[in-house]
């Protein structure tokens, strides 16, 4: 496995490859779990050659969010990435993806501005434009994200369509705890009360998803009040890019958990 920081590093490790094999790119923000390994297997088992980033972006956290305590362990991180597979690893620094005079941002309207991103105004304009530059930097033919995380695959979807952009997004199955509780490197927030508590939400939107699709936010609410542990910001069901989800999110302590089900619809 390589490792780049700079962009002309993996531009001159990817170059010989490019018109020959295929690309995939697993983006992530590093405190690597198993949902992020089910990313790379995915990309390993269609793609040629496997690139993963690992890049905390300050674009994508709001004031008060937790950037500064993100969890983050490069060293453990790539260790665990070349036993994935992974051929190549990008850990650009933010001087290096938003460099003196960066003034650029990419604005993915509607949907953007609902469920998360109404919680979290400019979220997804700081996703969509880091995820723009990889795909630029890298030029895979398909890019790797979790279901967990489906609004963000739905707006870049949506971007890499209204821009023409040469590749494909693939949508992975959520990985979860033996509980349900979907993987997220923010778990690693959470105390053992905490933690006990969090395992309510992915029962609950279990409910709602066996109720149908017209009870199921109702009946996920319902069963969200029955543990004050949590405080949820949403549960919607919503259409997004083909497929319809009940999705979520709550607070436990100071972690703000995002979950949700596919209630129509296939994952790519």
């Amino acid at each position: 496995m390589t490792t780049a920081r700079a962009i002309s590093a993996l531009h001159a490790e990817l170059g010989p490859v490019r018109a020959e094999h295929r690309i995939g790119l697993v983006p992530t923000m590093g405190a690597l779990h198993a949902g992020h390994e089910a990313l790379v297997r995915r990309a390993r088992a269609e793609c040629d050659v496997v690139v993963a980033s690992i890049f905390v972006n300050p674009a994508q956290f709001g004031a008060g969010e937790d950037f500064e305590h993100y969890p983050r362990d490069e060293l453990r991180d790539a260790v665990v990435a070349e036993s994935w597979g992974v051929d190549h690893l990008f850990i650009p620094s933010a001087e290096e993806m938003y460099p003196e005079g960066f003034i650029t941002w990419v604005e993915v309207g509607g949907l953007a501005d609902e469920l998360e991103g109404a919680f979290r105004p400019g979220h997804f304009r700081g996703v969509a434009t880091v995820c723009l530059k990889l795909f630029n930097i890298v030029r895979p033919n398909r890019a790797y994200f979790g279901q967990k995380d489906a609004q963000q695959a739905a707006v870049l979807e949506t971007m890499v369509g209204d821009l023409n952009l040469s590749l494909e997004i693939r949508v992975v199955p959520t990985v979860r705890e033996a509980d349900g509780l979907a993987l997220s490197s923010r778990n690693a927030y959470l105390s053992a009360e905490e933690r006990e508590a969090a395992a309510a939400l992915p029962q609950a939107l279990a409910a709602g998803a066996k109720a149908g699709k017209e009870r199921a936010a109702e009946v996920a609410r319902a069963a969200l009040a029955g543990e004050p542990r949590l405080e949820p910001d949403y549960v919607e069901v919503a259409p997004l890019n083909g497929r319809v989800y009940l999705l979520a999110a709550a607070r436990v302590g100071r972690t703000r958990l995002i979950d949700n089900v596919v209630l129509e619809g296939d994952l790519q």
